[in-house]
């Protein structure tokens, strides 16, 4: 599992869980360590007491007046050999008595004396009795004292080695304590506080995942409110700043750098459009004043000419007067089309939705082209939509006319309209055979004023993006050098 692929609200879920598993692992492992080291110290302890209640039983029964015999290791198996078993009885603890080179004189458990192999000592825990002393925790004195520890059919044993003394303190005996340790009870002990303390981390696992769900739902909500503006912010409108209540500082702050960017947004949105709206006017300016020096200049040259050569007896006057009219009413009419383009251009196209009939509407605009070549085609007789009338002929002649100016002189000609529909959306393309558009072009072809060609202002192509998208439609448009180009104009039914 990828982390970083997660969402923030489901990291802090994952993290809540992932820490309370891990509390109640560790915390488990500690207690089953600790009731371990418990069990090792209770057998430990359990085992020292036995072993000095025995070996003080052993001594008041030396000196008592029921033992007869003289105190010495000879004489151990005569003075206990009926004691041995009462003491057995007693303490519940097998108990094996050794002379000082670690023969055995005497056990409570007779199938021991019977074992040959068992009769006298291993020569290394006889010397680890000799070589170890012990500070007895009861008594606070140093003995020699081993213990042996080992495991014997998957259970596990301590015996202990110490000495046996005479009232001199002298060793007489080696006395050995097998001892069996026995956790059932520890054990049962054990699992009970395991399925208590499972319970209590069930417990707290539901409760960690109520509160990560809430706590994870009140961090994420604040972020995706910042999320959403974010995302909505733009240039072109007004943004809305950010009121959240009750959130944490860190959210705060990203509030209120968010707030603080709007507001300076908003003031860079004024002046980057106070900026282009003055190189706008520049740029339409320069393209007008251009566009009438055109026309000015034949319509002065006639004027000159005409004042310097006009003779009123002259025979021909009236066919050069007319001759020279003719030449400034074209100048004038060519004027007069400049000025009919900048408005078209500079006026927003009418948002006066009618519902007509497209195909009915495209018909009519193609009536005005009297080109054999301008073919039109339609999946539907009728797709009814909400559109302007007027700005559709608009597009369908505008869209035409380019097509056709695109044509090379040398080709054979073919333009090809057809209108159909996709989903809840008209489609209009209008293919045609020309020279295409070129790579370096194809960025420019929407922009005003951008035209290939020797005549036009190439405003026709920006006149129809700019009426597309009034229209929340779309215009896209594929071109291949010398093979032609087809428009696809997309916009919605309704």
């Amino acid at each position: 599992m990828n982390l970083k692929k997660l969402s923030l609200r489901t990291r802090i879920f994952v993290a809540m869980i992932l820490l309370v598993l891990m509390a109640s692992v560790l915390i488990s492992a500690v207690a089953i360590y600790q009731y371990k080291e418990q069990s090792q110290d209770y057998h430990t302890a359990r085992l020292l007491r036995k072993e000095q209640n025995i070996k003080a039983h052993i001594k008041r029964f030396l000196h008592s007046r029921y033992n007869t015999w003289e105190i010495k290791t000879e004489n151990i198996p005569l003075i206990f050999k009926d004691e041995i078993h009462n003491i057995f009885s007693i303490h519940k603890l097998q108990i094996n008595l050794y002379d000082l080179e670690g023969n055995l004189l005497l056990s409570s458990n007779a199938r021991l004396r019977d074992n040959v192999a068992d009769q006298c000592l291993d020569a290394e825990i006889l010397n680890s009795i000799y070589n170890t002393v012990q500070l007895n925790d009861i008594s606070n004195t140093a003995e020699h004292r081993y213990v042996d520890k080992h495991k014997e059919n998957g259970e596990t044993f301590q015996s202990s080695y110490s000495f046996i003394t005479d009232n001199k303190s002298k060793s007489i005996a080696i006395i050995n304590l097998p001892y069996l340790e026995k956790d059932d009870f520890l054990t049962m002990e054990l699992q009970e506080f395991l399925k208590r303390i499972g319970f209590a981390f069930m417990l707290i696992l539901l409760a960690a995942i109520a509160i990560a769900f809430l706590l994870s739902k009140f961090i994420t909500k604040s972020l995706q409110t910042i999320s959403d503006k974010i995302i909505s912010t733009r240039l072109e409108k007004r943004n809305k700043k950010i009121e959240i209540d009750d959130t944490s500082d860190e959210i705060s702050i990203l509030v209120n750098s968010y707030n603080s960017m709007i507001d300076e947004l908003e003031e860079s949105a004024v002046q980057l459009a106070r900026s282009e709206r003055e190189q706008a006017w520049r740029e339409m300016a320069k393209q007008v004043a251009h566009e009438i020096k055109n026309p000015l200049t034949p319509m002065r040259l006639t004027v000159q000419n005409f004042q310097r050569k006009f003779d009123p007896e002259d025979e021909n006057i009236h066919s050069k007067l007319d001759e020279y009219s003719k030449t400034l009413i074209q100048q004038i009419d060519t004027m007069s089309s400049i000025a009919s383009a900048f408005s078209n251009f500079a006026k927003m196209p009418a948002q006066q939705s009618e519902t007509l009939n497209v195909v009915k509407i495209v018909k009519l605009a193609l009536d005005i082209f009297n080109e054999d070549y301008i073919v039109f085609t339609t999946d539907y007789e009728e797709i009814i939509a909400k559109f302007d009338r007027t700005q559709l002929i608009r597009v369908v002649t505008n869209l035409v006319k380019n097509g056709i100016q695109a044509m090379p002189e040398d080709q054979t000609p073919r333009i090809a309209i057809h209108v159909t529909t996709k989903d809840d959306n008209v489609v209009l393309t209008v293919a045609d055979n020309g020279s295409g558009v070129s790579e370096e072009n194809k960025d420019k072809v929407f922009e005003p004023k951008f035209t290939t060609k020797t005549s036009g202002m190439g405003l026709g192509l920006a006149m129809v993006k700019n009426i597309v998208e009034t229209y929340k439609g779309t215009i896209t448009f594929e071109s291949v050098k010398e093979k032609g180009t087809t428009f696809k104009v997309m916009f919605p039914k309704e």
